[in-house]
């Protein structure tokens, strides 16, 4: 490599932080709510649980993009000039240590929950009761569903599923030499954790690893255990169509069996397991060594809030219920004549979800209404959203579906989601080969006094009643004629591949969302060049756009102040002189898992302002979203649902102590330090007070606590 490319490497580096390390850290941050004892021991346990699951998808996706660019020898560089090898070995590096602190977690945790009646155990060290107790359970309900595979040149290696365990054994024939290595695939039907009563509201339990390897006798009475080892294995589950594809479910239908059985970029082991059989596994799976990863307890750690079974509300989060939309009751729940007044924006969860079932719902019945349009990316197979479309079809009305079926992990069940509705006379579109749909929209098309009214809902986050109730994502309904062209247009694209034109309000990406956003961008920096005020507000889950980040450096060099609320990736490098010193990035990490997309533009003003631009959206800044998916970009005017969003959502997030990060030039994140005084809690003020567009008269006596923006570091 020439000295130039070294030095090309190294500005690259100093632009922007690795988008896998960066993931890493927000892994890091999660996992700190599971040693943080401020959360309720059961919430401890979840985001432990939580952490293990989020490395399974990153290991699924992101290091099996990095394991296949390494094995077709693919030689282009990241964002910040890392080959492929280069971010493989720090990812393996970076896992490892995060490893290590979730072992330390995993074992305080264990304490604390023994010291609340919750034991987790090993089959040996329960009292003989308690053993005959648990051969029982082995005999009636684990021993029919176990399949021994012995491995010698007559029985081939068994294969593991991705995400599937396996206890490997080594016995010895009784009164003989010889040595029997044995496999048991672990059943995935079976319970993660067997439950023993130990009377007084204290609970025994067992792994269910653990419980099969102590009953080793049972399975072979002629043979003695002499090592066991357990192990996990993630494979590369990302999926890839062909784009000119004729039958695209048939495509998917393919490409998911070859998901189960793809690659293996990590085998999961306990520590201190027996080098043999470490060695043994190894070969039979030709696992690259540094590929293994130790963990302290239970592999498989995602499965661990599994045992937080004792009923005891102090170990959990106090409850809490979405409040109503009280709007709604002022014209007796009628969401036509709600939304045809003003627009209104619905703030989940913290408002219910339960509104956007209705507003499908009242559509299903209404006589007037004649055509239901509905984007579909993540949902359930028995969701309130689905039984209200099938119920308008059935009703005579014109139902389109436009589902989604590359929403990565849920594509089998968008296909039976799809042939559920094709079924009930609703017609399905899939959108684009080559595109993913990750815009959210519903349509509603109503005849009244003889012409015909459109009613729509945009959203941030997906219409899937459980992620609902804990992603933070807003609802806009609104009928405003010229966004509903728009929405109609963006129906037709999907739907015909008609590139839609003259948009008026709403921006469509890959049409023009990207444009649209750095006219924005490039307005803050032409008024911040007039002396006038210029400051940006944004929220996302990911920052990932190398041209995006460029233009806030490109901002923020001129003296716009940037403020960005990321809670997951962020590849840009805020505080560094002469580049982004007028850029802070904070991270909310807390009960809610932070979801919505916004976008503010101060527009000559102080931020919050009425004159500043606005914007709800379907879309992070990451190249996929701007470029390769259809997303929706939409601006919020309404002085109410404006006023809600920047000085109440926004203000909140910039305002927020309590849940928050602080990213630093070298891609470190420090957990915001805050007084008594100075706590403020984001979450904890939406769960107490009401919405502004959403509140009716009816709560016009209990006025959102008023936030007053208070100076930070770099701020306005």
């Amino acid at each position: 490599m020439t000295a130039l490319k070294k030095q090309d490497k190294e500005e690259l580096k100093s632009n922007y932080i690795n988008r896998e390390l960066s993931w890493l850290k927000f892994n890091d941050r999660v996992l700190f709510e599971a040693q943080n004892i401020e959360n309720p021991l059961y919430e401890r346990v979840k985001f432990l649980s939580i952490a293990g699951s989020n490395l399974d998808e990153f290991f699924m996706v992101r290091v099996a993009g990095l394991y296949s660019q390494i094995k077709q020898e693919v030689d282009s560089l990241s964002s910040d000039g890392l080959t492929p090898e280069e971010q493989m070995e720090m990812v393996i590096n970076d896992t490892k240590n995060l490893l290590n602190k979730q072992n330390t977690i995993f074992n305080n945790l264990s304490n604390q929950l023994k010291r609340n009646n919750i034991l987790l155990t090993k089959p040996e060290n329960l009292n003989t009761k308690e053993k005959k107790k648990l051969l029982e359970i082995f005999k009636e309900e684990i021993y029919p569903l176990l399949t021994p595979s012995a491995i010698d040149p007559a029985h081939p290696f068994p294969f593991i599923i991705n995400q599937g365990r396996a206890l490997v054994m080594k016995l010895k024939k009784k009164k003989k030499k010889r040595i029997l290595n044995s496999i048991i695939v672990i059943p995935k039907a079976l319970s993660r954790f067997i439950e023993i009563d130990g009377g007084k509201s204290f609970k025994k339990f067992l792994v269910l690893d653990d419980v099969i390897g102590y009953f080793a006798s049972e399975i072979f009475p002629d043979h003695l255990l002499e090592k066991k080892m357990i192990f996990r294995v993630i494979r590369d589950s990302d999926v890839e169509i062909q784009e000119e594809a004729e039958d695209l479910v048939r495509s998917f239908e393919l490409a998911l069996k070859r998901r189960r059985t793809g690659d293996i970029v990590r085998l999961e082991i306990l520590e201190k397991s027996d080098k043999e059989l470490v060695k043994f596994i190894t070969n039979k799976l030709e696992i690259n060594p540094n590929y293994i990863y130790e963990v302290a307890g239970l592999v498989g750690i995602q499965d661990i809030d599994q045992i937080c079974k004792i009923k005891n509300s102090k170990l959990k989060f106090k409850n809490f219920t979405p409040r109503d939309v009280e709007r709604l009751k002022e014209y007796n729940n009628n969401f036509f004549e709600t939304i045809k007044k003003k627009d209104l924006i619905v703030h989940h969860p913290f408002e219910t979800f339960d509104a956007v079932i209705e507003f499908l719902n009242q559509a299903a019945i209404d006589k007037k209404v004649i055509a239901i349009k509905q984007t579909l990316y993540r949902t359930t197979l028995d969701s309130p959203i689905v039984k209200a479309l099938i119920s308008a079809a059935e009703n005579g009305k014109t139902v389109t579906a436009l589902i989604e079926i590359k929403a990565r992990f849920d594509e089998e069940a968008n296909i039976q989601l799809a042939r559920s509705l094709e079924k009930a006379g609703v017609q399905i579109v899939y959108g684009f080969a080559k595109y993913k749909t990750h815009a959210k929209s519903s349509l509603i098309h109503r005849r009244e006094g003889g012409k015909i009214q459109t009613y729509f809902h945009l959203g941030t986050g997906n219409y899937h009643p459980v992620n609902a109730k804990i992603y933070t994502d807003l609802s806009l309904f609104s009928s405003d004629k010229k966004m509903a062209t728009d929405v109609e247009k963006f129906y037709n694209y999907v739907t015909g591949y008609s590139k839609p034109r003259n948009l008026n309000k709403i921006s469509i990406s890959p049409v023009n969302l990207r444009k649209t956003l750095n006219q924005n961008i490039d307005k803050e920096i032409s008024n911040a060049k007039k002396g006038k005020h210029a400051e940006i507000w944004a929220k996302m889950n990911s920052l990932v756009d190398p041209q995006i980040i460029d233009k806030f450096y490109e901002a923020s060099s001129v003296g716009v102040k940037v403020f960005l609320f990321v809670r997951g990736v962020c590849c840009l490098r805020p505080g560094i002189k002469n580049k982004s010193e007028n850029i802070i990035v904070k991270s909310i990490i807390g009960r809610f898992l932070e979801h919505s997309r916004i976008y503010c533009f101060a527009n000559g003003k102080f931020m919050p302002n009425r004159n500043a631009k606005v914007y709800i959206s379907s879309a992070d800044l990451m190249p996929r979203n701007l470029d390769r998916r259809v997303e929706l970009l939409v601006p919020i005017e309404n002085q109410t649902v404006h006023e809600q969003v920047l000085d109440q959502i926004m203000m909140a997030n910039y305002l927020d102590t309590n849940q928050s990060w602080e990213l630093y030039p070298d891609g470190n994140y420090q957990k915001i330090k805050y007084s008594r005084k100075d706590s403020f809690s984001a979450h904890d003020y939406f769960m107490n007070n009401p919405s502004l567009s959403g509140r009716g008269k009816a709560k016009l006596k209990i006025k959102p606590k008023k936030l007053n923006l208070r100076l930070v570091k770099g701020g306005t």
